[in-house]
């Protein structure tokens, strides 16, 4: 063998070496179906006009050596979970799946027991706006819930602007016990690093983690997103990769870059994190909060 060709092996061997030290979990992504069995919530006035199905996710994670994913229920169905249920119920191994519920209604955390324990969903997702629509995140029936998550040890997910994350520490204040993530870096601007101060505030907080998706959503670069790969540092050394996971908030993230694209800023193109970092952020930190089966 000649020896670049031997070189070109033991480098694609190590590769491959590498790969295999850890499974690659998508820590959020999105599905839904234009079909009359699911219809769009009646709030939704604009629904899509192109399929985001299961099955076409997994075509892409198989393309992309993404081995499991975690499913958040999408904003057009807003409270019916019923095409994630099914497709939960048909590809258990592959997928976990995170809920809505309507978190102006009582009944809430009952709606929630039953997601849990009937239709296999092992999470929760609470989208407070950031102006006056979003203020029931203070409210009285936030209590209930949060205790019924902590009881039936679900994640509290949240989607949520900088301008939230004091109305959440106050929560998770109250529910120490009951794992938290923030979703996309609380969307914090670029050209408002100081936001993010309220953020990292909840590092004090051993339950709380971070989803460090839509860099390519808050960049106003080009791709490797440099811009806003200065949150993910700074967030980076305040948690720590353990308490740290990507995301690749597909179909969403289509609209702006490749799927694969989203991976690649983590795994290639974040020079500051090293190999164990990444083991974390990719795989063994989603395993912490989402544990799938072999």
């Amino acid at each position: 063998m000649r020896r670049r060709d031997f070189a070109a092996t033991m480098l694609s061997s190590a590769a491959t070496t590498a790969a295999t030290k850890y499974r690659i979990i998508d820590s959020h992504v999105h599905v839904w179906k234009k079909d009359t069995r699911y219809p769009w919530a009646k709030e939704t006035t604009n629904p899509p006009d192109k399929d985001a199905t299961a099955e076409m996710l997994l075509d892409l994670m198989k393309r992309t050596g993404v081995a499991r994913t975690v499913i958040i229920q999408v904003i057009y169905y807003r409270w019916d979970n019923s095409y994630l249920a099914d497709v939960l119920k048909q590809y258990p191994k592959e997928f976990r799946g995170v809920a809505r519920v309507n978190p102006e209604d009582p009944a809430a955390p009952d709606h929630l027991s039953r997601l849990v324990k009937e239709q296999r969903f092992r999470g929760v997702r609470l989208s407070p706006a950031g102006n006056a629509l979003g203020d029931w995140i203070k409210g009285p029936l936030m209590p209930p819930l949060w205790k019924r998550c902590q009881e039936l040890k679900t994640p509290m997910t949240l989607l949520a602007p900088t301008t939230r994350m004091p109305d959440a520490a106050a929560l998770i204040e109250k529910f120490p016990d009951l794992t938290v993530v923030i979703d996309h870096m609380a969307d914090c601007p670029v050209d408002q690093p100081k936001e993010l101060e309220k953020l990292i505030a909840l590092k004090r907080y051993p339950k709380v983690f971070v989803k460090i998706s839509h860099t390519w959503s808050l960049s106003k670069q080009q791709y490797p997103w440099l811009d806003a790969q200065e949150h993910v540092k700074r967030l980076y050394e305040a948690f720590g990769p353990r308490r740290l996971m990507w995301g690749t908030d597909w179909p969403v993230s289509g609209r702006h870059t490749a799927y694969d694209k989203t991976l690649a800023v983590v795994r290639d193109d974040m020079k500051f994190l090293n190999e164990e970092d990444k083991s974390w952020i990719l795989s063994k930190t989603i395993e912490r909060v989402w544990p799938f089966s072999a």
